[in-house]
């Protein structure tokens, strides 16, 4: 995905590309919808487009699409509300360099949203410059620095927020009390001079319950998104998920040293995962269709992988067998380029590197597999267990029910 903020003689214009599939999708949406939200944060409707794309640009997947962002204002320019989805205007100074951590924070969070959720009133939010009641540049870019980058309740994101804005904003919710009495009420009886645990399984309960209900409303309603926009959904949960990770890595550029011998070439690991002691592995995360696991026609009775499931196993292992000889050559490449990502002092170390496949459903044409198709499942899986982890998205669900229930929480167990 690709954004880019163009200055016009009269405002802003946003274009976007996407650089994984064609770009269709965006005149589906807009045509069907009306409008169409981007990288999750944007909104832009019909009336925005400027220069509609011809028939053969539609699916073109290197075609620009254009839209009015925002238009000068005296000293300022003016991005309408709808725009980012919320009931007040942002004004910035006619000469800020747009990016989109301007507006996104990680796991795409929108800024103005949560500042527009702690305001009881529409007035618009103005960025720096001499207007009266601006909040200081200074200050809206600590904001960005200090903008929760990992998973945080609500009620905590909404009082940092506060802390830093309160001194500027008029008509501020007080976030930061409901955040102290919330882990009052929460804390009252609960902590003594020993740490009670199941104080802790609480609110280990409730992170699952979370996690499992944001992926089965994406399971329910969000099958249409692109790959990549299906991929940045999953990674918000990664480390929650697989609580041994500290840090998820993005396109991973890596050493080939072996497809072309003549000359290096370079792979990229599209999800690559850190752990707390710094060994790298590897994690594939495909879109949730059916029919992806087993193929329908049994092969002299016994169901065999598809196409998808053993292109993406045979994908994991040339990655894992390009990290294992790049050795500590790699180590010390993706130590130097990750060094700010890391914790001070962390290397990345590539020792026996292991993948993780999270692909498809348990059901193969219209209905849940057979007791004999589970079991060749679990035959393929146990094949390589011992480099990877083939996961299902029921799998997932189900892990986060046993889960629940072993914490002491109550769910519906997802079916075998």
């Amino acid at each position: 995905m690709a954004i880019k903020f163009k200055r016009t003689t009269t405002g802003i214009d946003f274009e976007y590309q996407s650089d994984r599939q064609s770009n269709n999708w965006v005149w589906r949406e807009l045509t069907e919808k009306r409008w169409v939200a981007i990288s999750y944060v944007f909104h832009f409707g019909k009336r925005d487009l400027i220069d509609p794309p011809s028939k053969s640009a539609r699916i073109d997947e290197d075609h620009w699409y254009r839209f009015t962002f925002g238009s000068f204002e005296g000293e300022y320019v003016r991005i309408p509300g709808r725009v980012l989805d919320i009931p007040n205007d942002v004004l910035f100074p006619a000469n800020t360099k747009f990016l989109r951590k301007t507006f996104a924070a990680e796991r795409n969070i929108s800024i103005f949203g949560r500042m527009a959720r702690l305001l009881d009133h529409t007035n618009p939010i103005v960025i720096g410059g001499e207007q009266e009641g601006a909040i200081p540049l200074v200050v809206f870019e600590e904001l960005l620095e200090k903008f929760p980058n990992s998973y945080e309740v609500d009620r905590y994101a909404e009082a940092r927020v506060t802390t830093v804005l309160s001194q500027y904003l008029d008509g501020m919710a007080d976030a930061r009390a409901k955040y102290e009495n919330y882990f009052k009420r929460r804390m009252a009886g609960s902590l003594t001079s020993k740490m009670d645990l199941d104080f802790l399984n609480k609110f280990e309960v409730e992170k699952y319950l979370l996690i499992r209900k944001a992926i089965k409303e994406a399971l329910d309603d969000k099958m249409d998104l692109p790959e990549g926009d299906w991929q940045d959904l999953m990674i918000s949960f990664l480390l929650l998920l697989f609580p041994k990770y500290i840090k998820v890595l993005k396109n991973v550029a890596i050493a080939d040293y072996y497809s072309n011998p003549e000359k290096k070439t370079s792979r990229f690991i599209d999800i690559a995962l850190v752990d707390a002691n710094g060994n790298l592995d590897v994690i594939e995360i495909k879109k949730p269709f059916e029919d992806k696991i087993l193929r329908k026609s049994p092969y002299r009775g016994n169901s065999i992988p598809t196409s998808e499931l053993s292109g993406t196993i045979m994908q994991a292992e040339k990655y894992l067998f390009h990290l294992s000889k790049w050795g500590v050559q790699g180590e010390k490449k993706l130590t130097s380029k990750y060094a700010d990502d890391l914790p001070k002092g962390m290397s990345i170390r590539i020792s026996n590197p292991k993948a993780i496949i999270i692909v498809g459903r348990d059901q193969i044409g219209g209905g849940d597999m057979t007791g004999s198709q589970l079991l060749d499942f679990e035959v393929i899986k146990r094949k390589y267990s011992n480099m990877m982890d083939i996961i299902t998205y029921d799998d997932l669900l189900r892990r986060l029910d046993t889960t629940i229930v072993a914490l002491g929480g109550e769910t519906v167990i997802t079916r075998p």
